[in-house]
């Protein structure tokens, strides 16, 4: 049996549950046609969060469409921080992230008695980008990065970085203050220092937007998701960045974000579904279907699949439905590290 069998199946089982238990409306699949069988599952399932998990959601949400075409999903990118904002206030019953969840999110969600799965369904590479003609920058290390990125007295012109560089105005272009990737630049770049991104920057939620404000001018740097790089490198190119341990430059090439070479930059996208709704059969039906194919769908829109023995926790995790986050320990501190050693059972605090 397929992998699509199987899922129709379920959806099938769970939606025939649901018909006996609440009489649900449905409508019956046209068992005449032999190629493409449909699910009478029916009801909502609504997704929002992180700009940079919008592709992953967006590519499963059409897939799934095609084996459950009356249940109505809806994905918007709104940003990590704004996801959770919804998520807590019992808007969504998912929510993608670019980031863990943060301490006070955690705290949100439990004064409103949410409980959740948490998720890891991929590696991204957060790629600093530049127009196609900048002929000057061959790669940036984190010092410079801070020069341009970082506090209220970051760099102006290029050529205050390098003197051989242009004697002119840098055009910087970035996420929204609401996003898991501005979150997790500025944690990379400022928090160490307990210092603040520079308040300059044009920043929007949307990553389209980005990609063309750095389009649109030779003198322009921004970041985002490696998905928003690979889907118009056409018109984009990406810095190699050095890696502080061995002073080497890496693109965000798939083999560099999942060898962890791409540094300090690679970092797992979660997804966290809220277990109340797993009650609805179309949320658990869809739960299921983001995680089995999480890993090919990831590496179609651009990202990088995690291991395998990752994705087989979190399938576990969702069975299970074990709640709670492995992000933040039992003192509410966040935690750190690669996304192997951090998603463990031991290290899993509800």
């Amino acid at each position: 049996m397929t992998l699509v069998s199987k899922l129709f199946c379920n959806g099938m089982t769970l939606a025939c549950i649901t018909l006996m238990l609440t009489g649900c409306e449905s409508k019956q699949s046209d068992s005449t046609d032999p190629v493409a069988p449909v699910s009478s599952l029916t009801g909502d399932v609504k997704i929002d969060g992180s700009s940079t998990v919008l592709p992953i959601s967006n590519a499963i949400k059409e897939k799934f469409s095609e084996a459950y075409p009356e249940v109505n999903v809806s994905v918007a990118g709104s940003g990590t921080g704004n996801g959770f904002n919804r998520f807590s206030g019992k808007e969504t019953d998912i929510s993608g992230a670019s980031r863990p969840i943060k301490p006070g999110e955690l705290e949100a969600c439990k004064e409103a008695g949410i409980e959740f799965i948490e998720l890891p369904v991929a590696y991204d590479g957060l790629t600093l980008v530049i127009h196609p003609e900048n002929d000057w920058v061959k790669q940036l290390s984190i010092e410079q990065l801070k020069k341009i990125f970082v506090g209220s007295d970051a760099v102006k012109k290029w050529s205050d970085i390098d003197p051989t560089w242009p004697e002119e105005d840098l055009k910087i272009f970035a996420p929204g203050v609401g996003s898991g990737t501005y979150d997790y630049f500025h944690e990379v770049m400022a928090k160490k220092d307990k210092a603040e991104l520079r308040k300059d920057m044009t920043l929007n939620e949307d990553d389209n937007v980005l990609v063309q404000g750095v389009a649109g001018n030779k003198y322009s740097i921004g970041f985002f998701g490696v998905a928003y790089f690979e889907e118009n490198k056409d018109k984009l190119q990406a810095v190699p960045i050095i890696n502080p341990s061995d002073d080497t430059a890496y693109l965000p090439t798939q083999e560099n974000i999942a060898s962890g070479k791409y540094a300090p930059f690679s970092r797992p996208l979660l997804i966290y579904v809220n277990a109340a709704s797993l009650n609805n059969a179309q949320v658990q039906t869809l739960a299921e279907y983001y995680l089995q194919n999480a890993s090919e769908t990831s590496e179609q829109v651009g990202y990088v699949r995690l291991p395998e023995e990752v994705i087989q926790r979190g399938i576990a995790n969702l069975d299970a439905q074990k709640t709670g986050s492995h992000y933040v320990d039992a003192e509410g501190q966040s935690r750190s590290g690669s996304v192997a050693d951090i998603f463990v059972e031991a290290n899993r605090v509800e």
